[in-house]
């Protein structure tokens, strides 16, 4: 158990890690949104590389961060329902949901979608709108999120294992930890901070 609970860390780090900086693909998307709209009024210029590169850093923030909003315990479940059972009963339905719902279907869709990326890629498809981007990079992100939800879902499989053997506390409760959003906001301020003192100094 001690060499699957350190999988499972090593599981939680990895995606922990990207959660924190896929946020800030949202961020970007809404920058390039704001920039192409400004753009567009001023010069009457756009082009549709500036959508589509929208597009997939939402599909980007969505799809990576998916391990990172298991781990936190955020995918909507049905609470109603779920908070009726007693503790041990709720883990028992979180390792039967994650063995046979979870690792299903993700095999199912890294089944379907690797077929899928690798014919992108090998072809260099490109997008059919004028100024359009390539696209195997964002066909690629669907194995990507996918497998990291997969390990996310084998990592929290592992510590509710663990927590029935008393080897550690629950998983679910959440620690005081800052969101990543309060990461994000935490790291404008102090970019905006530096610019300020930057500005003085010259």
């Amino acid at each position: 158990m001690r060499v699957l609970l350190k999988f499972s860390n090593a599981v939680d780090w990895l995606n922990r890690q990207i959660g924190k900086y896929a946020i800030w693909l949202i961020l970007a998307s809404t920058v390039i949104s704001g920039v192409n709209a400004l753009v567009r009024k001023i010069f009457n210029f756009s082009s549709n590389a500036f959508l589509e590169v929208q597009w997939y850093l939402f599909a980007a923030a969505f799809l990576l961060a998916a391990g990172y909003t298991l781990l936190n315990n955020e995918h909507v479940k049905i609470d109603v329902i779920y908070s009726k059972f007693s503790r041990p009963k709720q883990i028992w339905i979180d390792i039967i949901g994650f063995t046979f719902f979870l690792t299903p279907v993700c095999l199912a869709v890294l089944w379907y979608s690797m077929p899928f990326f690798l014919k992108g890629y090998h072809s260099g498809e490109m997008s059919n709108n004028a100024g359009g981007l390539i696209r195997w990079p964002v066909y690629a992100l669907m194995p990507i999120g996918f497998t990291l939800l997969m390990l996310q879902g084998w990592s929290e499989l592992i510590k509710r294992f663990a927590f029935l053997q008393g080897l550690i506390e629950d998983p679910a409760i959440k620690r005081d930890e800052k969101s990543a959003e309060e990461e994000l906001a935490e790291s404008i301020l102090r970019l905006a901070e530096a610019k300020a003192k930057a500005q003085q100094a010259g």
